[in-house]
C-alpha cells in the first residue's frame, strides 16, 4: 500500500541553502527514501521553481504570495496571511491524504472545516513569536523594528490555532519544553540536514571559520562580535564566510588584518572551508530552533567552539568546547590551535550524531504519526 502525504512549505525548498528550507528538503528526501509519495505545495518567496523537487516528490505545486499594505494591518500575522491560496485549499480537500504544515507560516487553513477529518501535523521551526521578538530587539531600523515587534504579538495570539493539529513537531528541545506546557500532542523531531555521515578529517588546519547567512541580523551580530571582541587582538586567522554581509561588518573586517571575508561562497567552497578549518567557531545570541550550521560543523569539521545558546539542549554539548564570553573564546582559540584533532573525536561524533541526528531514523518516527504502519 502506498503512503501519500501533503507537505505545505513556506518557501521553495530547493536549493537547500539555508536552515529552514534545509530541514524541509532533507525531510522530504528521507520520507521519499521510505517510499512516501509527497505532494508538495510551495509558496514562492524570492526563489525560483525547482525541477530537482520532481525527483523526490509525486507532485509539486507553486503559489504566489499575494500581499498588500492592508495585510500589515490584519490581526492575522503577515507571514501567515500572505500564504493562502484557494487553489491550495481545493487540492488539499480533493486528495484525502495527511498534511504536514511546515511552520506556523503555513497554517492559514489548519482549522478549516474542509480539513477537519484529516491527520494534520505542524513542523515548528521556531517558537515564532519569540524569534520575532528577538529580531525586533536586534533590528536598528525603526520600521523593521516596529514590524517585527507587532508581528511577534500577532504570532503569540495566533498560536492557539495549533489546537487544531493532531501533532506538533518542534525542531529543538527548548521548543518542545515550551509547547508541551500548552499542548499534549508534542513530539520532539530533530532537524533534518544534508549530512549522511561524519566526514571530519583528523589533523590540523591554520584558520578559524565562522559561517552563516550574513543577511540575517543575528548572524551578522555574531560575526561583528568575533571581529571586534574575540579576534580583536590576536594574529590567528579568522575567515567569515556567508552571503550579504552588512556594510558595518565589511568595514570592521577591513580594520582587522587577521580577518578575511568570503562573500557568497558556493556550496562546494563553503564545505571546503568547514572541513579544512582547524576550528569552527559558532556563537549566537538567540537560542531559538536548532542551528543547522552547528550540525554541518560537527559532521564535517574539526574542533567546534560554541556558546551556551548555540548548544543548549541539543545533546551535542560533549562534542563542543562551550565558551560564553569573548575572553573565554579568545583563550580557547589560542589553546586549541595548538592541538591536533584526533580520530577518537571522529568516532565519538559518529556515535552521538548517528543516534540523535540520523535523517532516516527521524523520518521513521514520522511514519506512525501519519500512517497505519504494519510491522
Amino acid at each position: 500500500m502506498s503512503h501519500h502525504l501533503h507537505i505545505i512549505s513556506f518557501n521553495v525548498p530547493f536549493p537547500p541553502d539555508y536552515g529552514g528550507v534545509m530541514d524541509v528538503f532533507y525531510k522530504i528526501k528521507a520520507l521519499h527514501d521510505l517510499d512516501v509519495k509527497i505532494h508538495l505545495h510551495c509558496f514562492e518567496y524570492g526563489r525560483k521553481e525547482a525541477d530537482a523537487l520532481k525527483l523526490v516528490c509525486e507532485e509539486v505545486y507553486y503559489y504566489k504570495r499575494e500581499h498588500s499594505i492592508i495585510d500589515f494591518t490584519s490581526t492575522t500575522p503577515y507571514i501567515v496571511k500572505t500564504r493562502k491560496s484557494d487553489e491550495l485549499l481545493q487540492r488539499l480537500s480533493a486528495e484525502k491524504y495527511p498534511i504536514l504544515f511546515e511552520g506556523l507560516h503555513t497554517c492559514y487553513y489548519l482549522d478549516r472545516p474542509e480539513l477537519k477529518d484529516r491527520v494534520k501535523a505542524v513542523r515548528m521551526h521556531n517558537v515564532e513569536w519569540d524569534y520575532y521578538r528577538h529580531l525586533s530587539k536586534s533590528e536598528s531600523g525603526m520600521w523593521r523594528r516596529f514590524y517585527f515587534y507587532t508581528e511577534s504579538i500577532k504570532l503569540k495570539n495566533y498560536e492557539k490555532i495549533l489546537a487544531a493539529a493532531d501533532h506538533l513537531l518542534p525542531i529543538s528541545q527548548n521548543d518542545y519544553d515550551y509547547l508541551h506546557q500548552q499542548f499534549s500532542n508534542v513530539t520532539y523531531l530533530p532537524a533534518f540536514h544534508p549530512n549522511e555521515e561524519v566526514t571530519s578529517m583528523p589533523g590540523r588546519g591554520d584558520y578559524v571559520l565562522y559561517h552563516g547567512n550574513l543577511s540575517v541580523v543575528e548572524n551578522n551580530q555574531a560575526a561583528l562580535f568575533l571581529v571586534s571582541k574575540v579576534f580583536a587582538n590576536t594574529e590567528i586567522k579568522l575567515i567569515i564566510a556567508g552571503s550579504d554581509p552588512s556594510p558595518l561588518l565589511v568595514e570592521a573586517v577591513k580594520n582587522n588584518r587577521s580577518v578575511e571575508l568570503r562573500i557568497n561562497p558556493g556550496e562546494v567552497e563553503m564545505m571546503r572551508l568547514i572541513r579544512h578549518a582547524h576550528i569552527n567557531i559558532l556563537p549566537t545570541f538567540q537560542n531559538t530552533g536548532t542551528k543547522l550550521k552547528l550540525l554541518n560543523a560537527l559532521f564535517n569539521g574539526r574542533f567546534v567552539i560554541a556558546n551556551h545558546p548555540m548548544i543548549e539542549n541539543t545533546g551535542l554539548e560533549s562534542l563542543c568546547h562551550v565558551r560564553n564570553s569573548a575572553d573565554e573564546m579568545t583563550e580557547s582559540v589560542k589553546e586549541i590551535m595548538g592541538h591536533t584533532f584526533e580520530e577518537e573525536e571522529v568516532e565519538k561524533r559518529r556515535r552521538v550524531l548517528g543516534e540523535l541526528y540520523s535523517n532516516r531514523k527521524n523520518a521513521e518516527k514520522l511514519m506512525p504519526l501519519f500512517f497505519t504502519v504494519s510491522g
